[in-house]
């Protein structure tokens, strides 16, 4: 490397932490604003304030943001050097635009890297612990309000319930049927199923079975009976923010058991998966954009540049939650939704590389 590559990689990571440094400090201090009253009421601990909560709220709401922050320190630093005439004097001196673009894309590479890593491995048992003390200090007991819940707990067998009670852990108005071959082998009705804690099993009351065979069948009635099946009380009593406290490998693993079962929440799983690959991505993305526009020098100067980086990194986050709830609410794929944004933006970018000074 050069010294033209280790002046702005220097300029890049310092502009870039500085920023998100600062901007991570107003937000620590409006969320205690706003969150000082819970923390009173609840007798919240100071040393879990500061170390269950905020120590791992910083990283989170760190690596969600620096997409956008990227985005803006290089804003910041290249028209800076744009209107200094830098810029003017390196392509003058024989250096290629692309040439002088390498060292950009190597710090946003690290910071794309460190991205991923964080938000794959690191952050998630972070979030264990912030999740845990919002829920136990901050957030309301979890009510699950689902009606008429549909769910396959294994290949061929599927279960309904009209409601479930998390509090009591009873589900009312059980059935429960049994596929062979696409054929129905087997259905239980009862009027509710209860969870024994004791026994980590289910007992079901006021039941009768049906059992096909064919033309044939066989009707069981009975009080109550005990059922070992593939259903646990945590079934439905998970909050969607349970995902952000799995790593890559489980929260893989844990999308295709919810596919399996036909779950709901699986459009929010998926979001949460391919945003951990998509905002690396972006901070490349983002990169080109931003070295693209604010390398030429104009009349506006970094003042323009600026306004122009903000309303950019809204319409990004725009863009992402108008697809986001697309595929929440609509049809749309929500792998699609994600990396729409993304192509967007990488379109923009080699738009503006084209137009760049050269």
């Amino acid at each position: 490397m050069q010294k033209l590559d280790w002046y702005i990689v220097k300029k890049f990571l310092g502009t870039f932490f500085f920023s998100i440094s600062l901007i991570l400090l107003i937000v620590v201090v409006f969320d205690i604003s706003e969150k000082i009253d819970d923390f009173i009421e609840k007798d919240a601990p100071l040393r879990g304030i500061i170390f269950d909560y905020y120590l791992n709220f910083i990283p989170y709401f760190g690596n969600l943001f620096s997409p956008l922050f990227t985005f803006v320190a290089v804003i910041f630093f290249t028209s800076k050097m744009a209107n200094n005439t830098e810029v003017i004097s390196i392509l003058s001196s024989g250096i290629s635009f692309n040439r002088f673009l390498q060292p950009f894309m190597l710090s946003a590479g690290l910071l794309a890297v460190l991205s991923f890593t964080l938000s794959n491995f690191i952050i998630p048992p972070a979030n264990s612990e912030r999740l845990e003390f919002e829920n136990t200090y901050i957030k309301n007991p979890y009510k699950n309000r689902d009606k008429d819940i549909h769910m396959q707990i294994k290949p061929g067998q599927f279960i309904y319930m009209q409601s479930y009670n998390t509090k009591r852990n009873i589900g009312y108005k059980f059935s429960m049927e049994q596929f062979e071959n696409n054929e129905l082998q087997e259905k239980l009705f009862c009027n509710y199923i209860k969870w024994n804690e004791t026994t980590e099993n289910w007992t079901v009351n006021n039941y009768f079975i049906r059992k096909i065979d064919h033309l044939n069948e066989e009707i069981i009635e009975g009080d109550t009976l005990v059922l070992t099946i593939n259903l646990h009380p945590n079934d439905f009593n998970v909050r969607r923010s349970m995902v952000e406290t799995m790593n890559m490998f489980q929260l893989n693993d844990y999308i295709k058991e919810e596919r399996m079962k036909g779950s709901k929440n699986l459009v929010f799983h998926i979001i949460e998966q391919q945003k951990r690959f998509a905002y690396p991505f972006a901070t490349l993305i983002l990169t080109i954009v931003a070295v693209a526009m604010a390398s030429r020098k104009v009349r506006g100067g970094i003042g323009l540049h600026l306004g122009l980086g903000l309303l950019i990194s809204f319409a990004y986050i725009l863009f992402m939650q108008v697809s986001t709830t697309f595929a929440t609410n609509g049809d749309l794929s929500p792998i699609i939704a994600v990396w729409i944004p993304n192509l967007l933006f990488a379109s923009l970018g080699l738009y503006l590389l084209k137009k760049a000074p050269k």
